[in-house]
C-alpha cells in the first residue's frame, strides 16, 4: 500500500493590469488523498469527492479532468493504465466558475498525480509544460504550481514546437466514449520542452487578499468572449505603465497606497466585462483608499466575477460596502480574508 497527499493552492490572476500575464496563490485548497494497493484484487480506479462543487463533480477517472490529466502525464511517460486499486478523495475549498482558480487547481492536481503514480520526478519546468497543454494560459497554473505572486509568459517556440503545443485539447485529453478499451487514446501529443516561463516576485507579508465573491458562476470562455480582437497603443501603455510598477510596489514595507491603488487599474479586460458583472464599476471605482483606510487596491479576479481587494485592513468594511453594492444589483455575495501560499506539495503519508 503506497499513500499520498497532493495539495494544491486557489489562485487568482490578472491583478488589474497584468492580463494573462500574473498570478497570485491563496489559501484556499484542492486536497487530493491518494492510495493505492499493489496486493488486492485488481479494480478500476475509485474517486470520492467533498466540499466546493461536489454535487457536480464526475466521479469516472475517464471523465474528471483531474485524473484524465494524470492520465496524460502517465501516457506521456510510458504507462498506459491507472495503477491498479487506486483510490482518490478530493477535498476542495475553490468555488467553482468564480475567478479564483478552480480548473488550474484541477490540472495542477492532475499533473502532480500523474508524476507521483508514475514516480518521474519531473522537474518543476516539466510538470508546467504538461500543465499548459491544457490550459493554455500560464497565469494561473504557474502560481498554482510554484506558488506567491508570479509573473509568466509563453515561449516562442520553433515551429515544430509550435505545430505540438498548439494541438487542439480534444486530442491532449479526449473523451472517452462508453466503450472505450484499454487501448484507446494510447499515444497523447508530448508537449515541447520549456513552453512556458516565470518569475517570482516579491510580496509584503502585510497584504492580505480579500475575496468577494458573487453567489453566481462565469465561465472563463464566456469572459473572453466579450474581449476585442485588438486595443488600442494608448490603453496597452496604460497596463504596461501600471504593471511596471506593481511588481515592485506589492513587495515594499509598508506599501503605498496611493501608489498601489492606481497601478491595480486595467483598461484591457475589466471594462469589457461590466455587463457580465453587475456592479463591478461601482466597486472597483467607489471603493478606495481615502474612503476604506487598510485597502490598497481593487481588481476583478481573473475572469470574474470575484472581486480581489489587496488590504492590510478594515477587511470587514470593505466587503460590506461591497456586499451593499453588489445588492442593488440583486446579487449576494460571500467574502473570505485570504493569505498569500506556497505552491503545491506532494507529502508521503506514512
Amino acid at each position: 500500500m503506497r499513500s499520498f497527499t497532493i495539495r494544491v493552492p486557489a489562485t487568482s490572476a490578472n491583478i488589474g493590469p497584468g492580463f494573462d500575464v500574473v498570478g497570485l496563490s491563496l489559501s484556499l485548497h484542492l486536497t487530493l488523498t491518494v492510495s493505492v494497493d499493489d496486493d488486492g484484487p485488481s479494480s478500476p480506479p475509485k474517486i470520492t469527492y467533498s466540499g466546493e462543487g461536489a454535487d457536480e463533480v464526475p466521479l469516472d477517472a475517464y471523465k474528471n479532468l483531474t485524473t484524465r490529466v494524470a492520465l496524460y502525464v502517465l501516457r506521456c511517460n510510458g504507462i498506459s493504465q491507472f495503477p491498479p486499486n487506486l483510490t482518490i478523495h478530493c477535498d476542495n475549498e475553490i468555488p467553482f466558475g468564480r475567478g479564483l482558480g478552480s480548473s488550474g487547481a484541477a490540472v495542477i492536481a492532475g499533473v502532480l498525480l500523474g508524476n507521483e503514480l508514475g514516480q518521474f520526478n519531473l522537474p518543476v519546468e516539466r510538470l508546467l509544460d504538461f500543465a499548459l497543454m491544457v490550459e493554455r494560459h500560464p497565469d494561473n497554473v504557474t502560481a498554482a504550481l510554484v506558488g506567491g505572486f508570479v509573473g509568466s509568459y509563453l515561449r516562442e517556440l520553433d515551429q515544430a514546437a509550435t505545430e505540438a503545443a498548439s494541438v487542439p485539447l480534444s486530442e491532449v485529453l479526449p473523451e472517452y466514449p462508453p466503450d472505450a478499451g484499454e487501448e484507446w487514446g494510447l499515444n497523447p501529443p508530448q508537449p515541447p520542452l520549456g513552453i512556458g516561463h516565470y518569475v517570482r516576485f516579491g510580496w509584503s507579508e502585510s497584504i492580505k487578499a480579500l475575496a468577494i465573491i458573487p453567489r453566481f458562476e462565469l465561465s472563463t470562455a464566456k469572459a473572453r468572449g466579450v474581449l476585442p480582437q485588438e486595443y488600442s497603443r494608448k490603453d496597452l501603455v496604460f497596463n504596461l505603465q501600471r504593471l511596471a510598477v506593481l511588481t515592485t510596489a506589492l513587495a515594499q514595507n509598508p506599501p503605498d497606497p496611493e501608489l498601489i491603488y492606481e497601478a491595480m487599474k486595467d483598461r484591457v479586460h475589466q471594462p469589457y466585462r461590466k455587463t457580465l458583472i453587475p456592479g463591478l464599476p461601482e466597486v472597483t471605482s467607489n471603493i478606495t483608499p481615502t474612503t476604506h483606510p487598510g485597502l490598497l487596491g481593487i481588481c476583478l479576479s481573473g475572469a470574474g466575477p470575484t472581486i480581489l481587494a489587496l488590504a492590510t485592513g478594515g477587511f470587514e468594511a470593505i466587503a460590506q460596502d461591497a456586499a451593499a453594492i453588489f445588492k442593488t444589483h440583486g446579487i449576494e455575495v460571500d467574502w473570505k480574508v485570504l493569505e498569500v501560499v506556497g505552491g503545491s506539495v506532494v507529502q508521503q503519508n506514512s
